[in-house]
């Protein structure tokens, strides 16, 4: 079993930047040496990929607006702060991982077994609506504050994670005003209740700006930190008994430890990006072999430093990443000193960057969210560079441009720091920081007539 005993390196491409200045990052207490990156020439490719769907009947969702909605299998994403999905299919037994870690999964009915009750109760008081909220056409997106209740949290949520398996939202970790938290908390993205179920095992100390990447109905944790302490640690909580454990892992080189990094899932491997050790900015990549239960004695988990190609992103972190197809798309961050505007991709197969030419206007974001919505990503507030923004772009994986979109209703607050995740042609987001105060909310974007997007699975990413 490994320490959580903060590794020292770090790659910054030659320069000693830092994520301190980045709002809400402390330095760390502790010294590093920096090791340089080299570059070498870049590379374009053109991928275009397919995914097969499986639809389901809708089911009416306890919100202040009800649509007409459908339940196909869609890609879809996650930040730093991260969110994953899982999704049952009645013939099917497959999985497509996203990003941040964010990840989507599809398996059998008839062989899975059911996940373990989480003593809630599925039929809710009712609900009422948001007097503050104006009617809007059932054509245009439209937002709404979600009319939670049970055991709805007791602190405040920012730079925590939430995942998706099947309907239920799971949320992990983050901070509050005060200091960090390790509880679970389940949000019924169905009926709108909280529940705090108890897990057990080896509990992970309380932290923040970590990822939660999803493999196998199991989250896998890494990184984060609290105050100004690093975690370099792998945890793992299996979601249908809510246990925790610490999984082996084989000798050999490990990443720093790090915060405010993202992960995805692919191909059996978490794929790691980034990230601040405190003292120095991060743009190195990073696999754990995590297939086919590895973690035990007999078969630990492996790290392995992979060796891209061609121009590499300048080192960041409170960044974005988003798998689409064999493709890891990033989007903005900062170095403690910038913020960032650029799209890099890596290609997880050939390893090779390339950066998206972008067309004005350019917009500098970190501490955001990015959830894939088909063919489109959903870049949800994060901070400027000046101030904290509520403004939602849609970034177009066809074009690589933004593309501008009429949204009706009552939106969030200015926030960063919070997760969003995507659930029945709905997103979610949940918390967030404002830079004087975190958030306990739970907003929706309902999609409206544009709720066939997620059902978009085939397309080129024509720029690269």
């Amino acid at each position: 079993m490994d320490a959580t005993t903060p590794t020292q390196q770090a790659a910054s491409s030659g320069r000693n930047l830092t994520l301190t200045n980045v709002p809400e990052e402390e330095a760390r207490s502790v010294p590093s040496s920096p090791s340089p990156y080299g570059t070498s020439s870049a590379a374009n490719s053109t991928t275009t990929f397919t995914t097969s769907t499986t639809s389901r009947p809708a089911k009416k969702a306890a919100s202040v607006r009800t649509l007409g909605r459908s339940s196909n299998d869609q890609l879809a994403s996650a930040s730093a702060s991260g969110s994953t999905s899982v999704r049952r299919a009645a013939s099917t037994s497959s999985t497509v991982a996203l990003a941040s870690g964010s990840s989507r999964a599809t398996r059998s009915s008839a062989s899975a077994a059911p996940p373990i009750p989480l003593n809630k109760t599925k039929t809710g008081p009712k609900l009422p609506h948001d007097k503050d909220v104006e009617l809007a056409p059932s054509t245009i997106m439209y937002w709404s504050r979600a009319p939670v209740w049970g055991s709805v949290p007791t602190r405040t949520m920012r730079a925590h994670t939430v995942t998706l398996v099947d309907s239920t939202a799971w949320l992990f970790g983050g901070c509050d005003d005060k200091d960090g938290s390790k509880d679970i908390y389940c949000f019924d993205t169905e009926t709108m209740q909280w529940t705090h179920p108890d897990t057990v095992g080896d509990i992970p100390p309380p932290c923040r700006a970590h990822t939660a990447t999803l493999c196998e109905r199991k989250l896998i944790i890494f990184g984060g930190g609290l105050g100004s302490i690093y975690y370099d640690a792998v945890y793992v909580l299996d979601t249908s008994n809510r246990r925790w454990t610490r999984p082996y892992l084989a000798p050999g080189p490990r990443p720093p430890a790090r915060r405010a990094h993202s992960a995805v899932y692919y191909k059996g491997k978490v794929w790691v990006f980034g990230g601040g050790t405190g003292l120095t900015a991060l743009n190195d990549v990073w696999t754990l072999d995590v297939a086919g239960g590895a973690g035990t004695a007999s078969k630990p988990m492996r790290w392995e430093e992979i060796e891209t190609t061609s121009k590499r992103p300048v080192p960041r972190g409170y960044h974005t990443a988003n798998l689409v197809g064999n493709i890891m798309v990033i989007i903005g961050g900062s170095d403690g000193k910038e913020s960032f505007t650029d799209v890099w991709c890596l290609n997880l197969d050939t390893l090779v960057w390339s950066l998206v030419k972008q067309q004005i206007p350019f917009h500098k974001r970190l501490a955001h969210t990015a959830t894939q919505v088909g063919s489109y990503i959903f870049i949800m507030g994060g901070h400027n560079a000046s101030e904290y923004v509520s403004e939602l772009l849609l970034y177009n994986l066809v074009s690589l441009q933004y593309e501008p979109r009429l949204v009706l209703g009552k939106p969030p607050s200015s926030r960063g720091y919070h997760a969003t995740i995507l659930a029945d042609s709905r997103l979610f987001v949940f918390g967030g920081f404002n830079g004087q105060a975190a958030f306990d909310d739970v907003y929706i974007l309902d999609l409206a007539a544009g709720a066939y997007l997620p059902q978009v699975t085939s397309f080129t990413m024509e720029a690269l």
